[in-house]
């Protein structure tokens, strides 16, 4: 399948020192997308793509490059309807790395299923946010929705 993305950076000149944790999943969901994802650009059907993710001015900006083409767009995105979520989100990350910290499975798997509902809710976001500028499957939106968390970490 071409339509996918080859290689995905994020713009380290925007993203501020991470915790072990948040460099875990920024590792993860890389890993999984680059295993897994369906990326297509509005109007730049000759994948694959190289994705650079990066932050200017309150605006997501999704740089492609196409491989077999190489032809370049740019899809930038408001971040604002994505705030509250991606606050939310931090906050029972917190909350769980802290139960991880303590025993007794019931507190973690009790956080972690309100984590992954909140992460699911960012992902359903992004999917319609992008509507009509990149198609992505969940799975793609949900690694996607992870990086750009991390780019939103602050330190």
């Amino acid at each position: 399948m071409t339509e996918r993305i080859a290689h995905i950076a994020l713009d380290e000149a925007s993203v501020s020192r991470r915790s072990q944790e948040a460099e875990h999943e920024r590792q993860v969901a890389m890993a999984d997308l680059m295993g897994d994802n369906q990326f297509e650009p509005a109007g730049m059907q000759s994948g694959p793509y190289d994705v650079l993710l990066r932050i200017e001015e309150g605006r997501l900006i999704f740089d492609i490059t196409s491989r077999q083409a190489d032809k370049k767009t740019k899809v930038a995105l408001s971040v604002a309807p994505l705030r509250a979520i991606i606050r939310d989100y931090f906050l029972i990350c917190e909350s769980y790395y802290e139960a991880l910290k303590t025993p007794g499975p019931a507190k973690i798997e009790a956080i972690d299923m309100g984590r992954r509902g909140i992460h699911n809710e960012g992902s359903q976001l992004l999917q319609e946010l992008l509507q009509g500028k990149i198609t992505v499957d969940f799975q793609t939106a949900r690694r996607l929705f992870t990086l750009i968390c991390v780019l939103h970490i602050r330190q």
